[in-house]
């Protein structure tokens, strides 16, 4: 199939006069449509939307047409313009067929390059990564705004970008799903914090997941990697000016300390954050600040006060003489194996599995059979396969199968040893049982018995 990608328009002003149409009624569908009515408020607009939120939407803008049959080539083929959400295809059979035909798909991501280059606002950091962006992201804008730069925190990671349209800030940092990277206008600084599958569902392949998570570099006048991963150094060699993070000529962690070169800056043990791979992400943020021109070294001991995301990593508390770790974010093998490698020395119960993207847990099953945790506990839609992989390499820790996390939860209270720890990182989404992991860290919160007050916000979205 060929490659379908979103077009982006010269600005909003430019769907005056345009059949024009939003697909999607996610938080992403909220902002374009608000963002269209403010700046185009005599257009007419459509909304593709499912039968649930049509309700809403009527509520929300009593002028939509709306739709609630899933679009075909034909549907779409009636608009000039489409402003899909992020999480449909730019692959999917109906768009490839109804952009041979004319039809022009764009974004609420590539609206906002197109108006922030025109109002030629303050310079765009954009991260993106299979793991790390949304804490790498939080980490630049609050050491940002601890030299005292006015921070915009927007996109992925909770305030669409065109929630923040016309709004002033000294310093963009937005975090890009790889859904999103190709919708990126031209930008000062791409980070991209690691490189490995996830996806599968949306880009095809591994490949073309690769590819488009890489085409943020073709827009970042100067990129930041991963120093770490070989493929990521080969993949992105021929950039004409590419910094490095995480070797030893720039900022690194060694020796229980992030350093820039030999010196060292900040002692790990001081993150709040646990595990190297978020110390790591943190040497992201510290190279970023500095590759845009700003004093990282100054900046460093803000790390102190960062407020950890949830959802990754989360600590809960105690309860029935266990501890209770949420990791839902973790929706690849590697990002549950970093989770494990930052809690060693633990008795841990490992919670895996969810929808089943067809990824490859070679590597995790491969570790596991060398380091086993106290008990792995599988569910979810591939649950069965994880459970047999682990079981066919003999790995020597209790592996159990249940059919929800309900079910996985009471298992891991009955075999879990006093003192030891519920680790939830599934390694996968969480779209077999949930709307997404946010809502699936709540529930596990709330099965391992924690209120809601255990899960607070993301703090620092939009602009301070």
């Amino acid at each position: 199939m060929a490659a379908s990608t979103s077009q982006p328009l010269p600005a909003i002003a430019a769907l005056a006069g345009q059949r024009v149409a939003v697909w999607g009624f996610g938080r992403e569908g909220r902002a374009a449509i608000g963002a269209l009515r403010r700046r185009l408020p005599q257009l007419s607009l459509t909304l593709f939307c499912n039968a649930v939120e049509a309700d809403e939407a009527r509520h929300f803008d009593a002028a939509l047409a709306i739709v609630t049959e899933e679009p075909d080539a034909q549907a779409l083929g009636q608009f000039d313009v489409v402003l899909k959400s992020p999480g449909i295809s730019s692959y999917k059979s109906a768009i490839v067929a109804a952009q041979g035909n004319g039809t022009r798909f764009t974004s609420g991501t590539a609206l906002w390059f197109a108006e922030h280059a025109l109002n030629t606002g303050g310079p765009v950091i954009a991260v993106t990564g299979t793991k790390g962006k949304s804490t790498t992201s939080a980490l630049i804008a609050h050491l940002a705004r601890a030299l005292g730069v006015r921070t915009a925190l927007a996109g992925n990671i909770g305030v669409p970008l065109l929630e923040l349209l016309d709004q002033p800030a000294e310093l963009w940092v937005t975090e890009l799903s790889s859904f999103q990277t190709a919708e990126a206008g031209p930008l000062a600084l791409g980070v991209v914090t690691s490189l490995y599958e996830e996806h599968l569902d949306w880009h095809g392949s591994r490949e073309r997941y690769h590819a488009d998570k890489l085409k943020l570099a073709a827009v970042a006048q100067r990129l930041l990697v991963n120093g770490k991963q070989d493929g990521l150094l080969e993949r992105t060699g021929d950039h004409p000016d590419r910094w490095l993070f995480g070797t030893a000529q720039g900022w690194h962690v060694h020796g229980g300390s992030i350093r820039r070169g030999g010196k060292a800056i900040f002692e790990i043990e001081n993150l709040p954050v646990p595990g190297e791979h978020n110390a790591l992400n943190a040497c992201a943020a510290l190279a970023a600040l500095e590759a845009a021109g700003f004093d990282a070294v100054k900046a460093a001991p803000a790390l102190a006060s960062f407020q950890p995301l949830p959802h990754r990593l989360q600590p809960l508390g105690e309860q029935g003489g266990l501890s209770w770790i949420n990791d839902s974010i973790s929706t690849t093998p590697q990002a549950t194996l970093a989770a494990l490698e930052s809690l060693q020395g633990r008795e841990i119960t490992v919670l895996l599995g969810g929808h089943d993207r067809g990824l490859d847990w070679t590597d995790f099953v491969e570790t596991m059979a060398y380091d086993p945790p106290h008990a792995l506990i599988c569910s979810g839609a591939n649950g069965p396969r994880i459970a047999a992989a682990l079981r066919e390499a003999n790995v020597a820790a209790e592996i159990v199968e249940v059919p929800a996390l309900e079910a996985a939860v009471q298992r891991a209270r009955e075999l879990t040893p006093a003192g030891g720890c519920v680790l939830l990182s599934p390694g996968a989404p969480s779209f077999d049982q949930f709307h997404d992991y946010a809502e699936r860290g709540r529930r596990f919160a709330e099965l391992a018995g924690f209120g809601a007050q255990s899960l607070v916000g993301i703090e620092g979205l939009g602009i301070a």
